[in-house]
């Protein structure tokens, strides 16, 4: 069984963040290691309060489990702060950490800033370079380029920008666009359109997370950068498609739907 590490903020309701990485993972067949980099207090209506874990306990965490286990990818999630970012990227460059997918985490859709501003200078220059893939949104990609994004070109345009940061790939999300939900993988070389129709449903807590993490998963048993987001992106929208109404905000999405289904149990 391959190992996966998510590098993340704990979410207190179970839907995003530490939490979301570990059941993608289980629901992929890997085993789900954890540095956590916060302590949120959140629920489906919103985050409330976040509690930044020092940079030095993050490290240990690193330490601990690089020195002990094989690690075959690493999926970074929420860390806010320069320093805790910048602790980071040297121990994944010390321990030579590989399949690094980097989920751009900024503002939580309740309109959290969980990605301290004065710190995106510094994620761009030290986590990007190291990404195999890395996972904007087009909020997120409008801070990292400084543009406007509006349309299929603008995402394409964004995407060449962000991958002249350095990762291997860049996959654009699409979700906020007007739509069907269509996302962008650019290699450096080509573009490949995902596309799925839109899933009507005000549960899509953790949505970003799971992609990331399903994508982490993928490349940890060995499959190509594109055929991972397509595995991916066709997890996440059942996931969605069977998602779950819990508390009175947006509930979560199903990491375990399609396992529900083969055993036949309710995915609702």
């Amino acid at each position: 069984m391959k190992n996966v590490l998510t590098i993340a903020g704990s979410d207190s309701s179970g839907g995003a963040g530490i939490q979301a990485d570990i059941k993608t993972f289980a629901a992929h067949g890997v085993f789900g290691l954890s540095v956590i980099t916060a302590v949120t207090a959140q629920n489906t209506q919103g985050v409330f309060a976040v509690q930044d874990i020092t940079p030095d306990m993050i490290a240990k965490q690193m330490d601990a489990i690089f020195s002990d286990i094989d690690v075959a990818a690493v999926k970074i999630g929420m860390v806010s702060q320069s320093d805790s970012i910048t602790t980071i990227a040297a121990k994944l460059r010390e321990w030579g950490a590989r399949n690094i997918v980097a989920d751009t985490v900024m503002v939580s859709s309740s309109g959290y800033h969980l990605l301290n501003p004065a710190a995106e200078a510094t994620l761009v220059r030290e986590l990007l370079p190291l990404a195999a893939v890395v996972t904007p949104n087009i909020p997120e990609a409008e801070v990292i380029t400084g543009r406007s994004i509006f349309t299929l070109a603008d995402m394409e345009e964004a995407a060449r920008v962000i991958f002249a940061l350095g990762p291997q790939s860049v996959l654009m999300k699409g979700g906020h666009l007007e739509g069907d939900s269509i996302d962008i993988l650019f290699d450096g070389h080509s573009f490949v359109y995902l596309d799925a129709r839109r899933i009507v449903t005000k549960n899509t807590h953790g949505t970003g997370c799971t992609l990331s993490s399903a994508i982490a998963a993928n490349l940890s048993r060995g499959l190509a950068a594109a055929d991972a987001v397509a595995a991916a992106k066709a997890y996440i929208t059942g996931a969605i498609e069977h998602s779950l109404s819990m508390g009175k905000g947006a509930g979560p999405t199903h990491h375990f739907y399609d396992l529900y289904k083969k055993a036949g149990m309710r995915c609702d």
